[in-house]
């Protein structure tokens, strides 16, 4: 029995080791004054772990310190116990086997009179290390690296101090809510009934909103059709994951994260050509779409990413007509439809064509980046399978945000600041097509979607885009080009201009150096 420990009577098997009282009850002080008043040494590493035991006792009843014993033996008797090794502490078997700390201590009694452990003073139970022990060579127990695939996506970069970036697709914070939000936030977070369990469809009050808003225009639908997503690229994600025709078409170029998400679920992708300075080439999409056969078709149907083009009615109508006789569904992403002044809303795919159309839009762009909050629409017939495959990705959202983004909404700021933001952004579109008319050389073409963030810059086939693009970033301006927005090699030669995320005189000022190296170049 080691010094300083006493053995009394007990329905154990074995007594049970106890300290003196005397000594027990000055630890607590004597560590005290030690902490306050004497130098304190170096922080000590950390202990190595500790063994792990599974330990079962007979007949289902609570184990005992035979069990314990009788376990420790049998990894013993295993070759489990690597000699030095630290057994687990007292109080982590009490707290394991629901037993008191003084049945944990009779079992390592008996099994360091066995000689099958030692125990050292202040550092704990290991096990005991034989005469002639001969440390064996470390084993190297490091798991393999998982076999992961390698997808080409690039992050978005941080702007470095000073840097311009003159292809942002974002709305300048400037004119973002964000004390609204914050009181939004705030307002929720003091509610008696905060939802304590998420819904994986999404907030029920925050649905019942947006059904509300799209049935304003135009858009029969319900609550219950509405599935609230992680921005608009969880909603397209959801439809990857449960499209059952594993072939998607979509407008070339295309919103590069889409793309890259569609090949990512291993979709057989569908290039359609789009040339946003002539109209769409429905012949040639025809013959694309009779010979492929996709399961869906993927198109932006407002301001799109990253042209800027926009549907007229005629040619949503001539994709409606072209959907029913080659027999593939529509999915729309209408991200920008808010981002048109007056509120003059163009009809969509889903309004013309009814609940089998799905539809996409989200409120990132509009309100904050950060919040990334969306939703796909879609019919009951859908949704089953639309919400199974949400909660294999996630089983259910923050319904903390959703409730936020519901109260931002039923207080009527959304509208406020929509009307604030497409006057600002009126401006600087106007703003920066007279810059472009004043600056740009010749050879020079350029998109007016009339509404949006962005449009695109088309240069003649002469300027090396890549040496453009160094040669902008030396003066800290930076403009994205993009190839994986493509399928195949690109049929447009040229960038998008974001003319959201700055006041007018700093993107003019961006434009003047852009026109200077082009005139160089």
């Amino acid at each position: 029995m080691p010094n300083g420990w006493t053995c009394s009577a007990s329905d154990q098997d074995f007594g049970t080791a106890k300290r003196p009282r005397s000594v027990s009850g000055l630890i607590p002080l004597l560590s005290l004054f030690s902490a306050r008043f004497l130098p304190q040494p170096m922080r000590p590493m950390a202990r190595a772990p500790h063994l792990r035991l599974s330990i079962q006792a007979a007949s289902g009843r609570r184990a005992g310190a035979q069990d314990l014993v009788h376990a420790v033996l049998a990894e013993q008797a295993a070759g489990r116990l690597p000699p030095g090794a630290r057994m687990p502490p007292v109080r982590a078997l009490e707290h394991q086997l629901g037993i008191s700390k003084n049945t944990v201590q009779s079992a390592y009694d008996e099994l360091c009179s066995r000689g099958v452990l030692e125990a050292r003073s202040r550092a704990g139970v290991f096990v005991r290390q034989p005469d002639d022990y001969a440390p064996p060579q470390e084993r190297d127990l490091r798991a393999p690296s998982p076999h992961l695939m390698s997808l080409a996506v690039d992050g978005q970069a941080r702007l470095q101090s000073g840097e311009t970036y003159l292809s942002a697709v974002f709305v300048d914070p400037e004119l973002l809510p964000h004390k609204q939000l914050s009181d939004c936030i705030r307002s929720v977070l003091s509610l008696p009934g905060l939802p304590t369990f998420y819904d994986a469809q999404g907030y029920p009050p925050l649905r019942e909103l947006i059904a509300a808003r799209l049935c304003a225009r135009g858009i029969r639908t319900s609550a219950d059709e509405v599935l609230v997503t992680t921005g608009s690229q969880q909603a397209l994600d959801v439809v990857s994951r449960a499209l059952a025709p594993r072939c998607i078409a979509f407008e070339n170029p295309i919103y590069r994260y889409a793309r890259l998400l569609f090949e990512a679920h291993n979709l057989r992708l569908v290039p359609l050509d789009l040339d946003p300075f002539e109209p769409i080439d429905f012949d040639a999409w025809e013959r694309d779409l009779s010979v492929n056969r996709p399961g869906l078709m993927y198109a932006i149907t407002s301001f799109q990413n990253p042209t800027g083009h926009s549907y007229s009615t005629h040619e949503l109508e001539r994709l409606l007509d072209l959907a029913r006789r080659l027999d593939f569904a529509l999915l729309e992403d209408d991200w920008g439809s808010d981002m048109l002044s007056e509120n003059d809303y163009r009809p969509s795919l889903r309004a013309l064509g009814g609940e089998n159309v799905l539809y996409v839009n989200s409120f990132t762009k509009k309100l904050l980046p950060s919040l990334r909050l969306g939703y796909v629409l879609c019919s009951h017939t859908a949704m089953p399978a639309l919400l199974a495959t949400k909660r294999l990705a996630t089983l259910g959202n923050a319904a903390l945000m959703e409730a936020a983004l519901a109260e931002f909404l039923d207080r009527g700021y959304y509208d406020t600041h929509l009307g604030r933001i497409q006057r600002a952004l009126d401006e600087r579109y106007h703003a920066c097509l007279d810059a472009l008319e004043e600056l740009m050389p010749e050879g020079v073409r350029w998109t007016t979607p009339g509404g949006g963030p962005i449009l695109w810059l088309s240069v003649p086939e002469s300027v090396n885009l890549q040496l453009l693009a160094t040669r902008m970033a030396e003066q800290h301006i930076r403009i994205e080009l993009m190839p994986q927005a493509f399928v195949g090699r690109p049929h447009l030669h040229g960038f998008p201009i974001g003319y959201a995320f700055y006041p007018p005189e700093h993107l003019r000022k961006a434009l003047e150096c852009l026109s200077k190296e082009l005139r160089r170049a």
